[in-house]
C-alpha cells in the first residue's frame, strides 16, 4: 500500500545528528560507524496512513552523558504519550512535559514537541501544534482524533543528536472526574517501532516508566512480529524479539 516517501529522510551519524534538519550530500556525509549515534527520520506515504518516524541507535558502547541525554528525552516521550488532560488543552502543556526531565538538569531542544500530520498532506501541519509560543495561531487546543507527533530531543553540537518520534491519536480518556463535564482525552500511540534499550540509563527511569515501556514493547512484539514470520523473515524477528526484551530491574 506504499505510494511515496512523505519527506526526504533525515539520515545522520555523529555530529550531522546534531544538525535537527539534516539533508544527506556528498560533501558533508559521513560512514556509519561503531562510534556514534545513528539518528534516522523518515516517513511514507501509504493508502492507509501516512508515517513520520525517528529512532536513535548507537552501534557500539554510548558514553554516560549519551545515555543520559537519551533517557531524558525518553522521559520526556513517554510523559506526553501516558498523558491525560481535559478537550481543548493547549499544546503548550504537551510541550512542556516533554521537556521536564531535559530541563531538571539545564537541557533543552531547539524544535516544536509535535506536529499535525495528515494523509497524503505535508506532513508537519497544523493543528495540532505541541510548541512553547501559547500565542501561535496554530495552538487552539487538541480535540478528539487529532494525529500528531510526539517528537522531544537532544542535540550536541559537533558531537551527536538524538530524537524519538512516533505518531499519536487523540483518543477518548475515562477518568473518575472527568473535568467536570468538559471531556477527557489521552494518546493513542500508532507507531511500532523498537527504542533502542542499550541507550537507556536504568536508574534514571521510574518503575512506572520502565512498565510503560515494557507494555510498549510487548505490543510491538505482538502486532509486528506475526508479518515477519509470515514474509519466513526468521532473521528480523529475532531481532525484534531481541529489541523488544522485556526490561527487568532486580
Amino acid at each position: 500500500m506504499f505510494v511515496d516517501l512523505s519527506f526526504t529522510a533525515i539520515s545522520a551519524f555523529g555530529p550531522n545528528g546534531a544538525i535537527v534538519h539534516y539533508s544527506p550530500n556528498e560533501e558533508t556525509d559521513l560512514p556509519i560507524t561503531r562510534d556514534g549515534i545513528y539518528l534516522i527520520d523518515s516517513g511514507g506515504q501509504y493508502l492507509d496512513g501516512t508515517t513520520d518516524v525517528t529512532r536513535s541507535v548507537h552501534l557500539g558502547e554510548p558514553t554516560d552523558f549519551q545515555r543520559e541525554c537519551f533517557t531524558r528525552v525518553l522521559k520526556g516521550f513517554l510523559s506526553l504519550g501516558s498523558a491525560v488532560f481535559p478537550v481543548r488543552a493547549s499544546g503548550t502543556v504537551f510541550d512542556v512535559l516533554a521537556r521536564k526531565a531535559l530541563w531538571d538538569v539545564g537541557l533543552d531542544y531547539g524544535h516544536g514537541t509535535g506536529h499535525g500530520i495528515g494523509s497524503f498532506l505535508g506532513v508537519h501541519e497544523y493543528p495540532p501544534s505541541f510548541v512553547s509560543n501559547s500565542a501561535s495561531p496554530s495552538n487552539q487546543g487538541v480535540v478528539e482524533n487529532m494525529f500528531s507527533s510526539n517528537e522531544p530531543g537532544y542535540y550536541q553540537a559537533g558531537q551527536f543528536g538524538v530524537r524519538i518520534e512516533d505518531i499519536v491519536q487523540v483518543v477518548k480518556a475515562t477518568v473518575p472526574y472527568d473535568f467536570n463535564g468538559r471531556g477527557a482525552l489521552t494518546f493513542y500511540t500508532n507507531t511500532l517501532v523498537p527504542i533502542q534499550q542499550k541507550l537507556i540509563d536504568l536508574k534514571l527511569l521510574s518503575a512506572t516508566e520502565i512498565a510503560q515501556l515494557n507494555a510498549y514493547h510487548r505490543r510491538v512484539l505482538d502486532e509486528v512480529g506475526p508479518l515477519l514470520l509470515q514474509q519466513d523473515d526468521s532473521d528480523a524477528f529475532q531481532w525484534l524479539t531481541d529489541a523488544t526484551k522485556e526490561i527487568v530491574v532486580s
